[in-house]
Order: structure tokens, then sequence, then C-alpha cells
């Protein structure tokens, strides 16, 4: 999906009208539309504003990755890399055990 129709669907996921997102980002609904469509292309600086006001990372936004990570998680991450290396390492262990467990948990459901 290209960066138009990602902003759609995150919008619309949101539940955010076309002129309500404009209106967060300093623009028109009209421009937002336009925006969506292809028609006109937004500046780094726009794109920054419309992934702030749609809570998601610019990667996900521009279709980068798949991974969209809401602002708790990433919150979480930044806590995370600022551990002392040791508690960080033991953080890291029990999420790759916890993934472990899931994964095993699902692959002996099936």
């Amino acid at each position: 999906m290209d960066f138009g129709d990602n902003m759609m669907l995150i919008r619309k996921k949101k539940g955010l009208s076309q002129a309500a997102l404009g209106k967060s980002i300093g623009t028109s609904g009209d421009v937002v539309g336009r925006y969506e469509r292809g028609d006109i292309k937004p500046s780094i600086e726009v794109v920054v504003k419309i992934a702030d006001a749609l809570e998601v990372s610019v990667d996900y936004l521009i279709g980068k990755t798949d991974l969209q990570l809401d602002r708790d998680a990433v919150q979480r991450l930044v806590d995370i890399s600022k551990l002392p290396d040791d508690s960080k390492n033991y953080v890291l262990g029990l999420i790759d055990m916890a993934l472990r467990d899931f994964k095993a948990k699902k692959a002996y459901a099936s």
C-alpha cells in the first residue's frame, strides 16, 4: 500500500474525518483528500504531523513497516533502552521466554 492508502485507512480506523485530520495538522480536509488520492505529496514536515496526529510512526504511515507501535509500546522500548545492560538483558530475556511460550502454545493448539 502507498502513503495515501495507509493514511486513509488509519484515519478511518481512528474515526477521523478528512476535515478533522486537516484541522489537527493545520490544513484543510480538501488537502487531506488530495494527499490520500496521491494528487499531491506532503512535505516531510507534514508527514511527521500526520503521523503524530494518527499516532503511528512515519515508517508505518509510508508503508516501510507493517509494525504499528502505539505510544505506550514505544515508551516501553525507550524505558528498556535506558536500563543498565544487565537489567536490559534480563528484561529482554523475559520477553524472549514469553514469546517462546506463546509460540509453543500456538503451535500445539493448531
